[in-house]
């Protein structure tokens, strides 16, 4: 009796606590928090965000680099879920529609900074030697594989345009397949693949750029010792 009592009393705020389920851990499913939340539940919403709160600020600190910013991004991205939830249809999976929306508040701060906007729906070009189609977008970049340290390449990533470093930091760092990004992006596939292959050309080049810069500068450091020695 005392534990039903306790049951009625912690409900009483929205009349719907009581009915929903619990894993084996004692937590609230995603699916039963997920309606609750929907209907305005504050401690449905609180597990939505224990579920979903960490991946959501990788992806904001991948695309941004800082983690303070970071932060501040996730904390925005809920605060838009907060105030968008009651808008999920069910169409896609929620995780995918909530990214999606925290890749839009990114891609909002990062087109404050740089005053521009950065479209997904760029035309798939051909190939500036044949003329006709490249080789295909999206597949695994060799090149950019086991040989760049962590600092670097989050140095290079930091200075790539908001669509490609959005595409970028979804596929090749979230593990995303490119229909899933499509979704996410608002975009098709083929743009995706796009935006990935001139994401990785681009980092390719700035990190060769990292390269001869620290190539000098070790060339000049061996100059100068050698002429003191003298």
């Amino acid at each position: 009796m005392e534990r039903a009592s306790h049951r009625n009393k912690g409900c009483a705020a929205t009349g719907i606590v009581a009915r929903t389920r619990r894993d084996e851990n004692g937590e609230m499913p995603e699916a039963d928090a997920l309606r609750l939340a929907q209907q305005g539940d504050a401690a449905a919403f609180e597990r939505i965000y224990q579920l979903h709160n960490r991946r959501v600020y990788s992806l904001c600190l991948r695309m941004v680099g800082n983690t303070a910013e970071a932060e501040d991004l996730t904390q925005e991205a809920f605060l838009q879920l907060f105030r968008k939830i009651a808008t999920f249809r069910g169409e896609s999976a929620f995780s995918t529609w909530l990214h999606r929306l925290a890749v839009n508040v990114v891609l909002m701060r990062l087109r404050k900074k740089t005053g521009s906007e950065t479209s997904l729906e760029e035309v798939t070009e051909p190939d500036e030697e044949t003329g006709g189609p490249r080789k295909d977008f999206g597949g695994p970049d060799l090149g950019l594989s086991g040989s760049i340290d962590r600092v670097n390449l989050q140095r290079a990533i930091d200075q790539l345009p908001a669509g490609y470093k959005s595409v970028f930091v979804l596929h090749d760092v979230q593990g995303y397949e490119h229909n899933e990004i499509a979704e996410i992006m608002g975009c098709s596939i083929g743009n995706s693949k796009s935006q990935l292959h001139k994401a990785r050309m681009r980092l390719r080049d700035l990190l060769h750029e990292r390269e001869r810069a620290r190539a000098r500068e070790e060339r000049e450091a061996f100059k100068r010792d050698s002429e003191a020695e003298e």
